[in-house]
């Protein structure tokens, strides 16, 4: 257990945002964005945390989206919050202040919008300390007790106290130190679901597979701790119906709980830039009801089908696509969540790649603002254009570069700078007559393949045959070392075998 807190405060400590260069999205007509029903789709913490980076993404919207913020900060119970907003807020500032003579507006002074109220701060502040003390007693109460089941409630709830106050590390040491008194499988679950919304929280990605696997295993055992309960109580006429019902019940109970692993497996793939398996484990993922209140507290509808989207685009094979994607009734229900991805992906299928590119660009806001989304916008992107290009390239043997110029609406400049990319780093087969400007498949000779591929096989074949026939002179000449005494049979194959791969010619 010692090891396990370790652990846990090490995950604590790596999970702190490292200060990156801010993106900075556009809004405007050409990337439109409605922030307040954007926001509308998340609840408590996330919300804050989420306005915050548009405040920092978006200078052009800062200040509407501070005021929202202030708003959803006076819903939760730590002030602390605020001053990371005006930290965003400053940042936007002077970022506004630095582009003032490219025909940025100044923003205005953050009292100006919305203030703090220091009545609810110092009530929330109050109310924390006294909330702490009470459980922290109680937490002393059980442990002189030793009322183990009372212990564990204990600690989760000051776990999800802390959790709410944003003292992340303290709330991951409580709910760790739970373990020790789960007295069932089904308290580890609980435990490890909800480490896994603290991690997510705090987005730390590296961490996740730990606890999905410890979940995944406590989920296991619980059902089938379950179903052995059900079977022991037998099962009369008169009983089942009622013991039918109570299995339907436990098998939509496991299937939450799996979506939910699911979706924090996706999470951790994506965040280390595992895009494929992302995509994978995005699509296992069951209907939105099944998230249950990780649905608003963490993630939205629209999230998960943006995700899954630009993963599935960038990494699968084209032929699986509408397969995966379009024809699958789960996800089907998540891209009404957001009409436009159907639009993008029916445009990537019929290659009308100039319309991907367009619809990626125009929706980049959306995506740019999202906080799990945000750091691999750039990566995925460039990844579904140059499989784009690649999938174009594919039928012909040449091409001129303005007809490709036409296809992806660059200038042949950009077309041949991208080209000549991929081809050096070989995902085109080809070369480019830079003065004709023309894309040439690189023509690949079969028939001497073939011969060449003989003739490697041929030599190997005829060495192999060398190195018996020094072996079985050297049997006759009685030169073989013999194994030590005790080797046994196995020992006498591994040395003969390591023999004959050191005999010569």
């Amino acid at each position: 257990m010692d090891i396990d807190i370790i652990e846990e405060a090490q995950a604590a400590g790596a999970s702190s945002q490292s200060v990156r260069k801010p993106i900075i999205a556009l809004v405007d007509d050409a990337h439109p964005f409605d922030l307040e029903g954007y926001i509308s789709n998340y609840t408590g913490r996330t919300a804050v945390e989420r306005l915050i980076h548009i405040v920092v993404t978006c200078p052009t919207i800062a200040a509407e989206a501070y005021q929202l913020c202030v708003q959803h900060i006076h819903q939760s119970r730590d002030p602390g919050l605020y001053q990371n907003l005006l930290s965003a807020y400053e940042q936007a500032q002077a970022y506004n202040q630095s582009q003032v003579g490219e025909g940025a507006t100044v923003l205005p002074d953050p009292m100006e919008i919305a203030q703090l109220d220091t009545r609810w701060m110092d009530e929330t502040l109050a109310k924390n300390t006294a909330d702490r003390g009470k459980l922290e007693v109680e937490l002393k109460t059980y442990t002189n007790n030793m009322i183990k089941e009372s212990i564990r409630m204990a600690h989760r709830d000051l776990g999800d106290f802390y959790r709410q106050v944003g003292d992340y590390a303290t709330s991951l040491k409580h709910y760790t130190k739970s373990r020790e008194f789960c007295t069932t499988s089904q308290h580890v679950l609980e435990m490890c679901l909800s480490v896994l919304e603290l991690l997510i929280e705090q987005r730390n990605y590296s961490h996740l597979s730990t606890y999905v696997f410890k979940a995944d295993a406590a989920l296991d055992a619980a059902t089938a701790a379950a179903n052995a309960a059900s079977s022991s109580e037998g099962a009369p006429a008169s009983t089942t119906g009622a013991a039918g019902k109570k299995k339907a019940a436990s098998s939509a109970e496991r299937d939450a709980v799996q979506s939910k692993l699911d979706l924090a497996t996706a999470l951790s793939y994506m965040g280390q830039g595992n895009y494929e398996k992302a995509g994978q484990y995005f699509l296992k993922i069951g209907p939105a009801k099944e998230l249950g209140d990780w649905i608003g507290k963490l993630i939205a509808p629209g999230d998960i089908t943006i995700y899954t989207t630009l993963c599935a685009l960038a990494t699968f094979q084209r032929s699986s696509i509408k397969g995966r994607l379009l024809e699958n009734a789960t996800f089907s229900l998540y891209i009404e969540q957001e009409p436009y991805i159907r639009e993008l992906v029916q445009a990537y299928l019929n290659s009308n790649f100039k319309v991907v590119l367009e619809l990626l660009s125009r929706y980049s806001t959306r995506h740019y603002v999202d906080i799990h989304l945000a750091p691999h916008v750039q990566n995925l992107t460039n990844l579904i254009r140059n499989w784009a290009v690649v999938l174009y390239f594919q039928p012909f043997a040449t091409i001129r570069l303005d007809r490709m110029s036409t296809a992806f609406g660059w200038t042949v400049e950009e077309v041949e700078e991208q080209v000549v990319g991929l081809i050096q780093s070989g995902e085109i087969q080809g070369r480019v007559d830079s003065q004709n400007k023309i894309l040439q498949a690189k023509q690949t000779d079969y028939r001497a393949d073939l011969v060449a591929r003989s003739i490697k096989l041929a030599n190997d074949i005829q060495a192999t045959n060398r190195k018996l026939l020094l072996r079985m002179r050297l049997q006759q000449a009685d030169l073989v070392i013999k194994p030590p005494k005790g080797a046994g049979h196995h020992g006498q194959l591994q040395g003969t075998l390591a023999e004959f791969m050191a005999g010569g010619d």
